[in-house]
């Protein structure tokens, strides 16, 4: 039976609360366009990206003018290029970046993901020259998306990949330093990486993946917000309560995006992500539900429990929504993109030590983190290691998205506009871990991995 408070509330949460799918992203495996002659891989590429997402944009302007749904953005994810350039040295892939770029462009979406690699085991010739040419493929476009996996909770952590991608950060942030080090917002180090993915810079199709098929990112921060100031002093069991309610119908706003986009672009309705993704606008933050929630300041004692919380009771409220969840689904915490995480970090109260433990129990990990552009690359590598263990540890995906920004110091401000917003340059521990770093190998898998 139809609610006719319920379809008010959703109404009001799309004018008042900022609530609006953040974006329909359409994956497209790039599997049968191996070939072992560069010009000709690339032209299947342009041509396979051109023809399945030539009306992607459209459609989703169609659905968001028919429903009066706001749908921030429109993005395609491939097949992992690694996994079709094995005929690539480094400058093939470079080459191979610009013909996705070329071909996102075409087709008018806000960013293409998969220049991607997995080596949680190890890596291939292939691989290595993909990983090594990151930093100028990310520099010489303008909408592509890197992403590494570098463990999982079966294979363990390759930290030789840990090794390099400290590196590749260091060099994409010094190429675009001239543009406040843009390049690494858009490359991201993974653990347990999901394969259906719809937000950037993560997003690629999985090998699992179906030729084609729409995956649907949901926001909603202001939505919870405004929920959570409405209850009022109720005990955390009635919140917990709230909060599914409100993911709950924020989902179903999403299903119904996702099924109709599928069914418009003739191709199959993958997943919907039920992250809480913030921005820098006022009122859509996922830091200030914390606070709303009862922490004083984001990043003081108590704000692990809230997120976790948090994080729980969405994803409660959102699997009823939907019988196709997937993607990362859970709160994001990225610094520069929320507005309260900007204030917290600005006024020293959220510190990357803090951020590390709030990980633990949430979405995705250290993300859009602006740090000092001498941080030591071997430093680079132990963040990264350390928030890869603690997806690894805890079987979910964790991820490292930080920005050596370089001429920058601690106490300035970094801005890169749009969605990614600005944050400030955050303190880093200097105590290098080069010893541990320089050793190699793989770390084990856990114990607990050995479930079969």
């Amino acid at each position: 039976m139809i609610n006719t408070a319920d379809i008010f509330e959703t109404i009001a949460m799309i004018r008042e609360e900022n609530l609006d799918i953040r974006t329909v992203t359409m994956g497209i495996s790039l599997l049968d366009c191996v070939s072992d002659d560069e010009k000709r891989l690339c032209d299947k590429v342009y041509d396979k990206i051109t023809r399945y997402a030539e009306k992607l944009v459209s459609t989703g302007e169609a659905i968001s003018k028919d429903y009066g749904i706001p749908i921030v953005n429109k993005r395609v994810s491939v097949t992992p290029v690694s996994l079709i350039g094995g005929c690539l040295d480094g400058d093939g892939f470079v080459r191979l970046a610009k013909t996705l770029d070329r071909a996102a462009n075409a087709v008018g979406v806000n960013f293409i993901g998969g220049y991607s690699a997995l080596v949680h085991k190890g890596m291939t010739g292939a691989e290595r020259n993909l990983i090594l040419s990151i930093p100028q493929a990310l520099t010489e476009t303008d909408l592509v998306c890197s992403s590494v996996n570098v463990a999982t909770t079966k294979a363990g952590i390759n930290m030789d990949a840990v090794r390099m991608m400290g590196g590749v950060i260091k060099r994409a942030a010094y190429l675009t330093r001239d543009n406040n080090s843009l390049a690494c917002a858009k490359l991201v180090v993974f653990a347990n990486v999901p394969e259906d993915n719809p937000f950037m810079a993560g997003a690629f199709c999985g090998v699992g993946e179906p030729d084609c098929a729409i995956n649907v990112g949901v926001s909603g921060p202001g939505a919870v917000a405004s929920a959570i100031k409405r209850a009022g002093d109720c005990n955390l069991s009635e919140l917990a309560e709230v909060i599914k309610k409100t993911a709950f119908k924020i989902t179903r706003v999403g299903q119904l995006v996702a099924t109709e986009a599928a069914r418009r672009l003739g191709v199959p309705f993958g997943i919907v992500d039920l992250s809480l993704a913030p921005t820098p606008a006022i009122g859509d933050s996922v830091a200030r539900i914390l606070e709303n929630m009862g922490v004083g300041t984001c990043g003081g004692y108590g704000t692990t429990a809230a997120l976790a919380m948090l994080n729980d009771a969405v994803k409660k409220g959102g699997v009823m929504a939907s019988g196709h969840v997937g993607g990362l689904s859970g709160a994001f915490i990225p610094v520069s993109e929320d507005e309260g995480m900007i204030s917290a970090a600005t006024s020293g109260v959220l510190t990357l030590e803090k951020l590390e433990a709030m990980t633990a129990v949430c979405s995705v990990g250290l993300d859009m983190i602006v740090i000092p552009g001498d941080t030591d690359e071997n430093v680079i590598c132990g963040m990264i290691a350390d928030e890869i263990s603690i997806g690894v540890a805890n079987t979910k995906t964790t991820a490292v998205r930080v920005i050596p920004a370089y001429g920058k110091k601690v106490g300035d401000t970094v801005s890169f506009g749009g969605l990614l917003g600005s944050a400030p340059v955050m303190p880093v521990c200097e105590a290098s871990p080069v010893r541990f770093i320089s050793r190699g190998g793989r770390i084990p898998a856990p114990i607990h991995s050995l479930k079969n």
